[in-house]
């Protein structure tokens, strides 16, 4: 995304937004707005106002109102967190007036800190560090899953019950939609046996909890010192009530082993460096999650297939979109190759090939 004023401008008005924010929050001398790239589906705006810096987030410009980018939902989700033990941004305000900028928005509190991406932050590679993140990271997880979602206000955040199987009917959809409705002709083998088996296969029961939706290494923000402290949880645009192992296995999946022997389909989805022998293993991440949780993740290659499947799907997605010249992103036409690889990777874990 071009880091541009034409492009801020398409975002922000500013003399608007400055004389909204001057009403809502105290005056201030001081007022600057810089665009950040890396907010997933949502834009990211960093804002100072007087002497404190803020993040905006709103949707991208010409969306319509959509379950995925319902910005206001993840607001009232962080607004609820404030006083429990996971660790989100201090909101500050929503603004539902899509005249002031174009959009629904809201600010929170800037929290300083790293995301680990693609490199290692050197201050963390030590063995007792490594072995740190894996366990902010899943103790953060345990954190989400056994909030008492229902004495913060989000008793009606979602619907628990059918969960996991709306799930998988909603990406057999989006596949099904690419053959039928787009005309998308390429058809992958192997995901279509990991789909099959995926709608024979889906967990009975489960617990019902809070769910982040997108659970992964690169959307948790660790602070700038040490020991490795997660500092916030980002991205909350896919959570709502349902099932706690589904992101459990959405991180499984993201999380390389020593023992894995297999490079992972996509490097941009993955952890690239946690397959060092002093990160914390899958299993470990798994015990250290069942006793903080008191759960027992049964069905555990369902979950880690699952995710592969539904980044699968959404891979596809993307190579119809370049073969159909919607777009130029780089990324796109990787696909051609990337996608059957993971669904190959879909049928080692749920033939017991890629272990736990």
């Amino acid at each position: 995304m071009p880091e541009n004023s034409e492009y801020l401008d398409r975002l922000v008005n500013e003399s608007q937004l400055r004389e909204y924010l001057t009403d809502e929050l105290e005056p201030s001398d001081t007022f600057d707005l810089t665009y950040h790239e890396g907010g997933n589906s949502n834009e990211v705006l960093f804002v100072t106002w007087d002497d404190i810096d803020l993040v905006l987030r709103r949707p991208p410009p010409g969306e319509t109102a959509s379950t995925a980018h319902e910005i206001l939902r993840e607001y009232r989700v962080l607004s609820a967190l404030q006083e429990t033990p996971v660790p989100v941004p201090r909101t500050v305000l929503s603004c539902e007036d899509t005249s002031i900028i174009g959009a629904e928005f809201y600010l929170m509190e800037r929290v300083s800190g790293e995301v680990i991406g693609d490199a290692e932050p050197e201050r963390f590679a030590t063995p007792e560090y490594r072995r740190q993140i894996g366990t902010e990271l899943i103790e953060t997880l345990a954190h989400i899953h056994t909030v008492d979602y229902r004495a913060t206000g989000l008793g009606d955040y979602g619907s628990p019950e059918g969960f996991t199987q709306r799930q998988v009917d909603r990406w057999t959809k989006q596949m099904a939609w690419l053959y039928e409705d787009k005309g998308h002709d390429r058809h992958v083998s192997d995901l279509e046996s990991l789909r099959d088996w995926l709608i024979d296969n889906v967990p009975g029961s489960h617990p019902s909890t809070l769910v982040h939706g997108d659970f992964r290494l690169d959307n948790m923000l660790f602070g700038t010192g040490t020991p490795p402290e997660l500092a916030a949880v980002l991205d909350w645009e896919l959570s709502t009530l349902g099932n706690p192992f589904t992101d459990l296995g959405f991180l499984l999946a993201h999380w390389r082993d020593p023992k894995d022997a297999v490079e992972p389909a996509i490097p941009e989805w993955t952890s690239p460096h946690t397959d060092h022998p002093d990160y914390l293993t899958r299993e470990r991440l798994v015990e250290r999650y069942e006793k903080l949780t008191g759960f027992e993740f049964t069905n555990e290659r369902f979950y880690r297939a699952l995710a592969v499947f539904k980044e699968a799907v959404a891979g596809e997605m993307f190579y119809a979109r370049y073969l159909d010249g919607e777009t130029s992103d780089p990324l796109y036409p990787r696909m051609e190759h990337r996608v059957p690889s993971m669904a190959e990777r879909g049928l080692r874990i749920i033939s017991g090939e890629e272990s736990l």
